[in-house]
């Protein structure tokens, strides 16, 4: 399913009478992000309103299984979400999809992106079997070649995300594959919460400075280590600015990079409510206090 010309000023000349949120911060130049995952109770068109009344610019939307977009149906749902998204005066700069391989799907998915002008997508996540891991990487290597020379094709740049217990939490398990692929295509989607987790206080900032050139989107969020009674050590994820990601000197790092492009706001700590309504409300709450938190940060870092 195409926008044909007229869909397309429609959409367009909709979108220019509606307010815009406010940038991230001043002097950055990024798209800040709601990752859509956290208010899966919203369609489309609430998403986007409720995106716009945080004040914020972007949706990181999920088109995969139990997302916002589910990816069979992706040529004839995805440009009716973007149509609605971007109706909303809200923009989508990137989508997280569960793609591994050059296969059909990923054809449907990527072509259809592509064509609706959605710069980058998130994909998959290969998984250790710790049987042989040389090649288990060299397998894994396979499959995200094709699946960056598919991207590449459709036009959408692709950004591997640096998840804890998958291959690539440590993050020069996969520069090994990254570096033989078109920087211009194949990047990496930069997870400081789990560049700490694996590396500590100053393994995060190697893996930083091993990816930087080639970041294409990054995941904000923020964890400490718990341990429960008779249990091991566990990662607990928290909200910004609780927990042990030294955000200032991160910003820091990140702005002499020059990076610019969408940072996408996870809240994958627990939030609850007794109803569906109280729910959406506290998430929207949590939001917009890691939002004050995150435009704060990035504003002494980008000024």
């Amino acid at each position: 399913m195409r926008l044909n010309r007229r869909e397309f000023l429609a959409s367009a000349a909709a979108t220019a009478l509606l307010p815009r949120a406010a940038p991230a911060a001043a002097g950055f130049p990024g798209t800040l992000c709601l990752f859509s995952k956290h208010l899966p109770m919203l369609g489309w068109k609430e998403l986007a309103q409720a995106v716009r009344g945080l004040g914020l610019p972007g949706i990181d939307l999920t088109v995969r299984t139990g997302g916002h977009v589910r990816p069979e149906r992706a040529e004839t749902d995805l440009p009716e979400a973007i149509r609605t998204i971007r109706g909303e005066g809200v923009e989508v700069p990137m989508i997280t999809t569960e793609l591994l391989s050059a296969t059909p799907l990923a054809q449907s998915v990527l072509s259809t992106a592509g064509r609706l002008g959605i710069p980058f997508f998130k994909a998959g996540y290969y998984r250790y079997k710790f049987v042989d891991v040389r090649r288990e990487l060299e397998e894994a290597g396979k499959e995200f070649r094709a699946l960056a020379g598919l991207a590449a094709q459709c036009g959408i740049q692709v950004g591997y995300h640096n998840h804890a217990n998958y291959l690539g939490a440590p993050v020069w398990d996969m520069a090994r594959i990254m570096d033989g692929l078109d920087s211009k295509w194949a990047g990496y989607y930069f997870d400081i919460c789990h560049a700490v987790t694996e590396g500590g206080g100053a393994g995060w900032k190697i893996a930083l400075n091993l990816v930087a050139p080639r970041i294409k989107m990054i995941a904000v969020k923020d964890f400490y280590w718990n341990r429960s009674e008779g249990r091991a050590w566990r990662p607990r994820l928290c909200p910004l600015g609780e927990g042990m990601v030294d955000w200032k000197a991160y910003f820091a790092l990140l702005a002499q990079s020059g990076f610019r492009g969408p940072v996408s706001l996870h809240l994958e700590y627990e939030i609850t409510g007794a109803t569906e309504a109280a729910l959406r409300e506290n998430t929207l709450a949590a939001a917009r206090r890691d939002l004050d938190f995150l435009r704060a940060r990035i504003g002494e870092a980008f000024a």
